[in-house]
């Protein structure tokens, strides 16, 4: 069997908002890589054993004392490296260069002209001008920029407003680029990550879904050996990939639960059973939890208590099931690599707490379990793809994500089952209606929002002071980033009609335009 992580790609984290875009872009190359923070030492390094390492960008500025440097091991490992924005600036102020202060910041697009025949940008290029010049069209954002190179390294691209828009050492093959390759705004960066990737790291792609299955499969045979194995099926694709995944590992020792928590989308709890237990012939069973959740929620307003408290619930559902159950003794989840980033939860432990998932943060300290998580280091789109190689039919391969705690974190406040079943009916009529108008499959996510304040309208002549739901829709690929959807105005009236007029206690529907970052896709 291949070894997939024999040939890998450290990238080492400055902060940077892209981060997570260089690791797809390598692994979308086939090759297996992590993001680690810019605090790893030259012992963790050395014991990685890169074919080769990217230096992300980052907001801070090198020309500053305080701010973070890479590893001194990272140029004395021997292995090609690529620094990006902030990471061509440190590798530069680090070997010998100087960095200052750009004439203007550069946010934004921008041309570049591509300068020699150097191995990574060779015959790369947009444009040629009539002159024979290559140019690159991409994407910047900074405002310091190298303005002299270190010792041995040559300039290979340049601009008006920055003469050193990449460098080049061919000779221990160190690279540097001011723009960003990893962003699809920069036309040409896959081909840029491939050829530093593949040709000048040597790599060979065989990181695919089918090999990682393979590789999956041998693992959690060796991992759980003959015992029994219990998995927290949502009918999301995270954890019915998880499931297929398991069940082609080991069969009958896997046994999957769906709670049903009383916090679902309409007739959630039918399909799946259908999906699951019939066609792929999983041992299923369905546990009516519905009163236990709102018992336990009653009174919690606060997005993280609520989310702990629904992580709890689970786990005793999970420990109760599991002590019915001969020689059990794992609980598998789908988790993926977004919760465990989003959790803080990374193996430096050192990023800020956006939300705790239930699956990561939400869950207790002491469990009677044993954790198994096949899917904790893909990223959704590769989940996806392994979910298409396994058999799942594409409405549920693409269907949009579901949160773990489900309508729980979209009840803003505390939640009641009046509260849930509004949200439930209205969330439903979105959906119905983004199929209608072929437009679910052209955004990423959308769901309705039950907001905990009421409004003033006027149904049938007469006065009415009801809730409020918000419908959100985003744009992403990673998830990591997104933008609104742009919905057409006569799509979302319609909603706003049907919601209106067929979910009893509701007077008005508002539609959310925040970008993520700052917010977040979910609102709790």
């Amino acid at each position: 069997m291949i070894d997939l992580h024999a040939q890998r790609i450290l990238i080492i984290d400055f902060g940077s908002q892209y981060s997570q875009l260089i690791a797809r872009s390598v692994r979308e190359i086939g090759v297996y890589c992590e993001i680690h923070d810019c605090s790893m030492t030259d012992a963790e390094i050395k014991q990685f054993a890169p074919h080769g390492i990217i230096l992300s960008g980052g907001p801070e500025s090198v020309t500053a004392e305080a701010t973070p440097r890479a590893s001194e091991a990272v140029f004395n490992l021997g292995c090609p490296v690529l620094g990006i924005c902030y990471g061509m600036q440190t590798m530069a102020q680090q070997l010998g260069g100087k960095v200052t202060a750009g004439k203007k910041r550069e946010f934004g697009y921008a041309q570049i002209n591509v300068n020699g025949s150097s191995p990574l940008t060779k015959n790369i290029e947009d444009h040629i001008t009539k002159d024979g010049q290559s140019v690159l069209d991409v994407w910047m954002s900074h405002g310091d920029q190298v303005s002299h190179t270190p010792p041995h390294f040559t300039v290979i691209a340049s601009t008006d407003n920055c003469p050193i828009a990449a460098m080049a050492d061919e000779a221990r093959h160190f690279y540097g680029l001011q723009f960003h390759p990893e962003v699809s705004h920069t036309r040409q960066g896959k081909r840029l990550m491939e050829r530093f990737v593949l040709d000048i790291c040597g790599c060979k792609p065989t990181w695919t879904a089918k090999n990682i299955i393979d590789e999956q499969i041998a693992h959690i045979r060796q991992q759980v050996g003959k015992d029994g194995v219990l998995l927290g099926l949502s009918g999301g694709v995270d954890s019915s990939v998880a499931a297929l995944l398991l069940h082609k590992a080991i069969g009958d020792q896997l046994t999957c639960v769906f709670v049903d928590t009383g916090l679902l989308r309409l007739h959630e709890a039918e399909q799946i059973q259908v999906l699951f237990a019939k066609h792929f012939g999983i041992h299923l069973i369905t546990v009516d939890a519905k009163q236990q959740f709102f018992t336990a929620l009653a009174g919690a307003d606060e997005p993280e208590r609520k989310r702990k408290i629904i992580g709890k619930q689970f786990i005793d559902v999970f420990d109760e099931q599991a002590a019915a159950l001969q020689d059990v003794k794992w609980l598998a989840q789908g988790t993926i690599y977004s919760d465990v980033i989003e959790s803080a939860a990374t193996k430096t432990g050192k990023a800020h707490v956006i939300k705790s998932h239930h699956n990561v943060g939400g869950l207790p300290a002491e469990m009677k379990l044993k954790l198994v998580e096949p899917l904790r280091e893909l990223f959704k789109d590769e989940v996806r793809k392994l979910g298409i190689e396994l058999g799942l039919p594409p409405e549920l391969v693409n269907r949009h994500p579901f949160p773990g705690p489900g309508l729980g974190v979209r009840v803003l406040g505390e939640i009641k089952p009046a509260y849930v079943e509004k949200l439930r009916l209205a969330d439903a009529i979105l959906i119905e209606e983004l199929y209608k108008w072929d437009l679910y499959y052209k955004v990423s996510q959308a769901f309705a929002v039950f907001l905990p304040v009421k409004s003033v309208g006027v149904i049938g002549d007469a006065r009415h002071y009801d809730h409020v739901i918000a419908l959100r829709a985003v744009e992403t690929i990673d998830f990591m980033t997104a933008h609104c959807a742009r919905l057409p105005h006569e799509f979302l009236e319609t909603v706003s009609s049907r919601i209106i007029n067929e979910v009893p206690g509701i007077s008005r529907v508002t539609y959310d335009i925040s970008s993520k970052p700052p917010a977040t896709i979910e609102w709790e």
